[in-house]
């Protein structure tokens, strides 16, 4: 087989897409009321009517948290959410994949913002003594699409009593996807792209069912993986013969050993000959924007367009 499918992988931070998530089930809040509404899941859960202890297992979620202006008042975090712009504080950090129910019980939490990657990898549910002690448990599986992004950010918003807050995050992001769409609609000689999660000698790229595939068709290219599906390991061979326009990774050149990325692919075996190591077209995307599904990813996308089309938007 030249293309293998990825079940799951041990990349930090990045993804927790590539584990499919499902989970949670109707819940009542410590305080017995509160407001109801329905999770990420479809699952009902009560929020209480006041929310000053807040925890988040994802990145992502802690990023829009902390853009609604709630980042005060998250107390315990997974720990690539330390670094999200706001966070204050010492909150305690819980671990990403196999996060400590009694810990976080203890905690005392008004409200969990949990994520896909919490029930799969552990293979049951982590939260199970926290709902069953009234703790709102607020699932939200890892988004596929940008249309999911935008749900997240209305749903985050809902809970944590600020709609239009929400609202106006997701308005901004259609203006300014919308205007790169609109360009990208109009390039008539696309550029292909091969866009490089995990490097060498495993590399994992993506097609369909993506939103960086949605975001590479946005910016007006094509995905040499479009007609794969989700998150799959392809074969150097395979790359090669698709011969990219432009590759797009997730290596970090102040990273010493990715200072040159050209040159670095430049001596994988065959990689000298694909045109965009030829023409030194390989460029950095920056891990978070482009890993984490939140608003952030506008960012990605400018870069991506910058990258694969210099000439025709400018340099962000």
């Amino acid at each position: 087989m030249m293309i293998k499918k990825i079940r799951a992988l041990r990349v930090p931070y990045l993804f927790p897409v590539l584990i499919l998530a499902f989970g949670g089930c109707g819940q009542t809040g410590r305080d017995g009321g509160g407001r109801a509404l329905v999770d990420r899941t479809g699952s009902q859960i009560s929020v209480p009517a006041k929310l000053e202890r807040i925890v988040s297992t994802a990145p992502s979620n802690t990023e829009i948290i902390a853009a609604l202006g709630f980042a005060d008042k998250l107390i315990a975090l997974d720990p690539y959410s330390a670094g999200v712009e706001g966070i204050t504080g010492n909150p305690v950090l819980i671990d990403f994949a196999y996060p400590d129910g009694e810990l976080i019980l203890g905690l005392e939490p008004d409200i969990v913002f949990a994520a896909g990657h919490n029930r799969t990898v552990s293979g049951a549910d982590p939260f199970k003594l926290l709902r069953e002690t009234g703790i709102s448990v607020a699932y939200i599986p890892t988004s596929v699409s940008i249309d999911d992004i935008y749900r997240d950010i209305r749903f985050i918003a809902e809970v944590l009593g600020v709609p239009e807050k929400g609202e106006q995050m997701v308005k901004d992001m259609e203006e300014q996807i919308g205007a790169i769409t609109k360009a990208g609609a109009a390039i008539r000689e696309k550029q292909s792209v091969y866009f490089e999660i995990s490097s060498f000698p495993t590399m994992v790229s993506f097609g369909q069912g993506v939103y960086l595939d949605e975001m590479i068709h946005i910016i007006g290219a094509l995905n040499i993986f479009a007609g794969e599906k989700s998150w799959f390991s392809p074969a150097a061979e395979v790359i090669i013969e698709r011969n990219p326009d432009v590759i797009l990774t997730l290596a970090d050149p102040a990273d010493g050993r990715e200072a040159d990325l050209p040159g670095e692919m430049s001596g994988r075996p065959g990689f000298g000959a694909i045109n965009a190591v030829r023409h030194r077209r390989v460029y950095s995307i920056d891990a978070n924007a482009a890993s984490r599904p939140s608003h952030h990813i506008v960012s990605a996308l400018k870069q991506m367009a910058a990258a694969v089309y210099p000439d025709i938007f400018p340099a962000f």
